[in-house]
């Protein structure tokens, strides 16, 4: 006889709707922080991205010419770190009615902004390439991934040491805000103070008092103005189309006034994680995720992903899928929805796996532009069959048995005997622990026993 204490419910399941999509219930409401809005005249995300294709259209022109020239595979072949060749250069120079100086910039552009990828001697088209006219969000994704590297654009005064640069590059960011703070031109003379005395703090942060005797100090050689890095700095802004520099003072165009919104905002979601998951690994923090409502774990998930650098975060998820809680290979693909776009390369090459791959399906699906109701048509039946397995592992791991009992519903087969079948087949393996959790929980003796027969056959192998 098993006995079964009910249990607060971490999943309710909605129809053919999988673990990775379906809601979980909570134990207690939580304050949900309201969708921050950008300031007051910022442009809608259409404009936006209007502006940045615009910024970017040289970038995107180059990046197709590569992906389609004929003799493409020369083309994409780049040189030493990824830069464009000087045969190549010329070439696109010609076809494109640019100087070979252009090429290379438009080339640069399209390497920072995603447009183009080069793994380790080719280069091949991004995923922000094919997404180009009909993706906004993908549009402003690499604009501001262009912006997030000015410092790259144009090379530093030779007269300053790479340190100094450095703290430059570091203190740019106080000099941005104030930039965004003053929705106007602000005198570059005000911008070199604050330049001046953030490095002045940074300097001060890194000072460290030596213990015990030291040797009679050497004076310092004097420091190089700072007035040639800010002019540096604000040249590779302007190049990105995040400023304007005019008349001796400095504004923010409508593109950078919203990026550095953006980076503020995750400055302030990163610090303000709702349930304090932020500095846990990826599974302890799914984990922690499991009992949120979805509003308040997709919350989490932002937070937990603004504090690290997408490309670890994205593979820190995907190896707590891997595990054998099939909850969190639901959570972690939730998370990942969070991530979007970037996270496609490392999710299309999951969908090898496969405990992964009809969740992985299904999330590309939805990337693609199929509604969420509709991702599951994505999945073969055998493949429907395994991810249903593997929700019901999780439902008898952390739910409840009304909710197993439910489960069996959402099943694709129009019947019992056929999805026990099939069940058999598709070698999940949790079937037998899923199997005779159902029966212990079903009502129905006949059907208990059904499913008890089938538990054992699997576990012993027989027909």
């Amino acid at each position: 006889m098993t006995s079964r204490t009910p249990r607060d419910s971490r999943l309710r399941l909605v129809g053919p709707r999988t673990l990775a999509t379906a809601p979980r219930a909570v134990a207690e409401r939580r304050t949900r922080r309201s969708a921050p809005r950008p300031p007051e005249g910022t442009p809608a995300p259409a404009v936006l991205a209007r502006m940045a294709r615009a910024e970017l259209a040289g970038a995107a022109r180059i990046a197709r010419w590569a992906d389609s020239a004929p003799g493409r595979d020369s083309a994409m072949r780049p040189g030493c770190a990824g830069t464009l060749t000087e045969s190549a250069a010329e070439r696109a120079a010609a076809e494109l009615g640019l100087t070979s100086r252009q090429a290379r910039a438009d080339w640069d552009a399209a390497r920072l902004a995603g447009l183009v990828e080069v793994h380790g001697g080719d280069a091949r088209p991004g995923w922000r390439l094919r997404a180009w006219d009909r993706d906004d969000s993908a549009v402003l994704r690499g604009w501001v991934a262009l912006f997030d590297a000015w410092s790259l654009v144009r090379p530093a005064p030779d007269e300053h040491a790479p340190a100094a640069v450095a703290e430059a590059i570091e203190a740019m960011p106080q000099v941005l805000s104030l930039l965004q703070l003053s929705a106007g031109p602000v005198p570059v003379p005000q911008l070199l103070d604050l330049l001046e005395q953030r490095v002045t703090e940074l300097r001060d942060e890194r000072c460290e008092i030596p213990f015990g005797p030291q040797p009679a100090p050497v004076p310092a050689p004097a420091e190089a103005p700072l007035s040639p890095l800010l002019d540096w700095a604000l040249r590779g802004l302007a190049r990105v189309g995040a400023l304007t520099l005019d008349d001796g003072h400095a504004t923010l165009t409508p593109l950078g006034s919203w990026a550095v919104w953006v980076k503020l905002e995750q400055i302030i979601v990163a610090a303000q994680s709702p349930a304090g998951n932020i500095e846990h690994a990826a599974e302890e923090m799914l984990r922690g995720c499991a009992r949120l409502r979805p509003n308040a774990a997709r919350a989490e998930y932002r937070a937990w992903l603004a504090a690290r650098p997408v490309g670890s975060a994205v593979t820190e998820l995907l190896d707590a899928a891997r595990g054998d809680d099939a909850l969190l290979r639901g959570l972690a693909f939730e998370a990942l929805r969070v991530v979007g776009p970037p996270a496609e390369p490392d999710v299309r090459a999951a969908a090898s796996e496969p405990p992964l791959r009809p969740y992985a399906l299904m999330w590309l699906a939805e990337q693609e532009g199929a509604d969420p109701e509709d991702v599951h048509t994505a999945l073969t039946r055998d493949e429907s069959t395994w991810l249903w397995v593997d929700t019901a592992a999780a439902v008898a791991d952390h739910g409840e048995s009304e909710l197993l009992v439910r489960h069996l519903e959402s099943a694709i087969q129009p019947t019992v005997p056929a999805l026990l079948q099939e069940v058999r087949a598709v070698g999940h393996p949790r079937t037998v622990q899923v199997l005779v959790a159902l029966a212990a929980a079903h009502p129905d003796p006949a059907l208990a026993k059904a499913v008890r027969r089938a538990a054992f056959q699997v576990h012993t192998g027989g027909a």
